[in-house]
């Protein structure tokens, strides 16, 4: 038997942070505005997402870095950073960097597997050594032991004026309790749990070859307590979920049709898995707090939760996204348990 529902604990939200080719800035200062809108508001979380060669941010750790500068209490997290487009060593350097200039607000979430498209951007990516990758969890597992203050080298000393250390520096000693992974299999799910991560879950997950029938909530909820079972910290584990929700309340009659259509688009893709990986997608959600408290209550996945980064649509407008941000913290959020800014 399904939970009950949890009262909402964490409201954060999730933006790719679309820009014009032509006028990158202004794409990249939205994306700054709306973290620091949400801040206001009281969200607990903002999270960038990786677009890499898109029109959407391809450095989150360096808008993050700006970001840090323009609040003070907001979380600030990745969602996910593929690490097969990374080198594990700089970019534990990185995320200690930025978590140290947030006063300890970073919250790095990461996935495994090639880059997308490996076969056209390995000759720009790794050009002498793409055939030896290691794109398993094995990469991951070296960012784990970095960020946790494992010796990255095996010489420490001053050598002349320069001092080395063995470990990456900065470190940044409570970063590896805010890291998260990407999880929408079972089998990553499980092995999430084993390291003691945080759980990522989205809006896309894998349907399991035994799995029917195909229900996206329950494949997820599924995916959820297989990740608590392994986990250390068993029931008490975090997981964040992250549908597209988009509340109503305050939107003009214009908006409201148009992310109706938006997800009337979007549907086909929900009705059965997708390609040779099986991904099942998650219908959007669009509807006044009062449809959407209704929908999320009887989401199998949502009743595994309390805190959630809800995913901002794309391809909508600036305008758009501040009407959203303000519904879901002053109606939806409220009407789900949350209250804005808690520690």
């Amino acid at each position: 038997m399904s939970p009950a529902p949890r009262p909402l604990r964490k409201l954060g939200f999730l933006t790719i942070g679309l820009f014009d080719e032509a006028d990158p800035r202004r794409g990249h200062e939205s994306t700054l505005g709306l973290i620091t809108l949400g801040e206001r508001l009281g969200f607990d979380s903002a999270w960038l997402r990786h677009r890499h060669l898109q029109y959407g941010i391809s450095s989150p750790v360096a808008v993050l870095a700006a970001a840090t500068q323009r609040t003070s209490r907001i979380q600030l997290g990745t969602a996910v950073t593929p690490l097969g487009w990374e080198n594990p060593l700089r970019l534990a350097e990185d995320l200690a960097t930025v978590d140290v200039l947030s006063g300890g607000r970073l919250n790095p979430g990461f996935s495994v597997g090639p880059p997308t498209h490996y076969e056209h951007v390995r000759g720009a990516l790794y050009p002498d050594t793409g055939e030896q990758e290691d794109f398993s969890p094995g990469r991951a597992e070296r960012l784990l032991a970095l960020v946790r203050g494992e010796d990255a080298s095996d010489f420490a000393g001053t050598e002349g004026i320069e001092v080395y250390s063995r470990r990456v520096q900065p470190h940044s000693p409570g970063l590896a309790s805010r890291l998260w992974y990407g999880a929408g299999s079972l089998r990553s799910a499980r092995w999430a749990g084993e390291q003691g991560l945080n759980l990522l879950t989205s809006s896309v997950v894998k349907a399991e070859e035994d799995e029917e029938p195909l229900d996206f909530a329950a494949v997820q909820a599924t995916q959820i307590r297989a990740f608590r079972e392994r986990h250390p910290d068993g029931e008490r584990a975090r997981v964040s979920q992250g549908l597209v929700v988009i509340p109503t309340d305050g939107a003009t009659p214009e908006q409201r049709a148009r992310y109706q259509a938006y997800a009337r688009a979007r549907t086909p893709r929900t009705l059965a898995p997708q390609g040779p990986a099986r991904l099942l997608f998650a219908p959007d959600l669009v509807g006044t707090t009062e449809e959407l408290v209704e929908r999320l209550h009887a989401h199998a996945g949502y009743r595994e939760v309390d805190e959630v980064a809800f995913a901002l649509p794309f391809t909508f407008e600036h305008q758009d996204y501040v009407q959203i941000l303000t519904d879901l913290a002053t109606r939806l959020g409220p009407a789900l348990g949350w209250e804005p800014g808690q520690d």
